[in-house]
């Protein structure tokens, strides 16, 4: 099999020469130019696989080039070489279409990295618009399918929004399997589920004996992720002491562990979400602005269910032939007046209320079919007057279960289901979790 080919574009001799010999020694093959327009020439015979620019070049800079890459051959990933802690110019590059950045003086192992994970494109390339988790027909939903497929071939931190149960960690999954780190770990972690004590040493693990109860080494989250993708759910929540602590590992691709006197290096792409929006946190002073300018270098909105016209039945027949194989029944069918009561239900929780309901209706239904009277439906219904009167009685009960609702499920979720870990997250025990599931119709 041929070797790689990689197009170096410096307008210093010595760092052509000494780029050359470092990927030759990498048994990759390597051209090299010193400027723009003989860049493109080169670039349009379409044999390269990869580009290495400098940020200055004779009759141009390397932004020109990434940016002229990506309109004519976009499929080529395009690394930027910047100067030591010129951040901007990193962020920038990425914004526009760079698959990842070296600072110099380049090192040897940074630089191997990055062509490494370059090279691992095109056995990658899986295509996130085909087989996909993403359910759904409507244009927002196809936008997203096409978006998520571009950024699965950058490197670029990615900050996801979108409302609660709208399936950011299924986007931030698809982007991570869609990519070149496919094969290595994915690596979630919910940042308002870590007490604040434990989270530095969650995050950057700790040495045997560097605080009480550290009875031996940790690795960390961040260092599980080796060679794959860091997922921060609900980045929002993260202390600002750790913010600082977390901007320094971004821009350093190092990590320093609780008692270790020394950084680890580190491989990992930052995936991050939040419902909520850190730009009004940022002008709150609630988020550092520097970490939300190197988080959300590309954004994605993921939409709620009520803006995707169309894919609610859509999801609903998929979810019931999910939920019908795994309790080993035959896929039950939505009635029209199911059908027609889902379709007009506005979903606040979007898909994750639409999987509560239909496991419920699941439950609840006789004869292989689900009909209208199966669908409960937690519509807050605002009332005055006599109708006020007449619902007091049982109006704060029924809130005061919606209440108690939401906090079991989202204590399910952080633990994955794991009811023993949820009841100890919300401090009852496992017999009362059961008693209060049971109760409330989630089983």
């Amino acid at each position: 099999m041929e070797k790689p080919l990689v197009l170096v574009v410096d307008d210093e001799p010595d760092i052509r020469e000494l780029l050359s010999i470092t990927l030759e020694r990498m048994k990759l093959r390597v051209e090299t130019t010193e400027d723009l327009t003989s860049a493109r020439k080169m670039l349009d015979s379409g044999r390269f696989q990869l580009c290495l620019t400098d940020m200055r070049l004779p009759d141009g800079d390397g932004l020109e080039l990434v940016e002229w890459i990506q309109e004519k051959h976009s499929g080529i990933p395009v690394a930027v070489i910047t100067a030591h802690g010129n951040v901007e110019t990193a962020v920038r590059a990425l914004k526009i279409g760079a698959f990842d950045f070296v600072s110099k003086p380049v090192q040897v192992g940074d630089l191997r990295k990055i062509v490494d994970t370059a090279l691992r494109l095109e056995r990658s390339e899986t295509g996130a618009e085909g087989d996909t988790p993403l359910i759904g027909q409507s244009s927002s939903m196809a936008d997203l399918r096409r978006l998520i497929a571009k950024v699965a071939r950058s490197q670029a931190p990615v900050h996801i929004t979108g409302e609660s149960g709208t399936g950011k960690e299924l986007v931030a999954r698809l982007i991570h399997d869609s990519g070149p780190r496919g094969k290595a770990p994915f690596a979630p972690v919910n940042c308002g589920a870590i007490p604040t004590e434990l989270m530095e040493s969650e995050l950057f693990g700790h040495r045997k004996g560097s605080f009480t109860g550290a009875t031996e080494d940790k690795e960390g989250m961040i260092r599980s992720a080796e060679g794959g993708t860091l997922f921060l759910d609900e980045i929002g929540d993260l202390p600002l002491h750790m913010q600082v602590k977390l901007l320094r590992v971004i821009q350093e691709r190092s990590v320093r562990p609780v008692g270790e006197n020394r950084e680890v290096p580190v491989d990992v792409r930052f995936l991050s979400a939040s419902h909520r929006d850190l730009g009004s946190m940022v002008a709150r002073g609630e988020f550092r602005e520097d970490l939300f300018y190197r988080l959300n270098v590309i954004e994605i909105c993921v939409p709620p269910l009520r803006e995707r016209e169309g894919d609610v039945l859509l999801l609903a027949d998929h979810i019931l032939a999910r939920l019908g194989a795994g309790m080993d029944l035959s896929p039950p069918a939505l009635t029209r007046s199911a059908r027609r009561k889902l379709k007009q239900h506005s979903f606040p929780g979007n898909v994750r209320e639409l999987e509560n309901i239909l496991e419920r209706a699941l439950t609840l239904s006789e004869a292989g079919r689900i009909d209208a009277d199966d669908i409960q439906l937690r519509t807050p219904q605002a009332s005055t007057g006599s109708e006020a009167a007449e619902s007091a009685d049982g109006g704060l009960g029924s809130q005061l279960e919606d209440v108690e609702r939401e906090a079991i499920v989202q204590a399910l979720e952080q633990t994955r289901y794991n009811k023993t870990a949820a009841a100890k997250l919300l401090g009852i025990s496992f017999r009362a979790l059961r008693y209060r599931i049971k109760k409330l119709g989630l089983e």
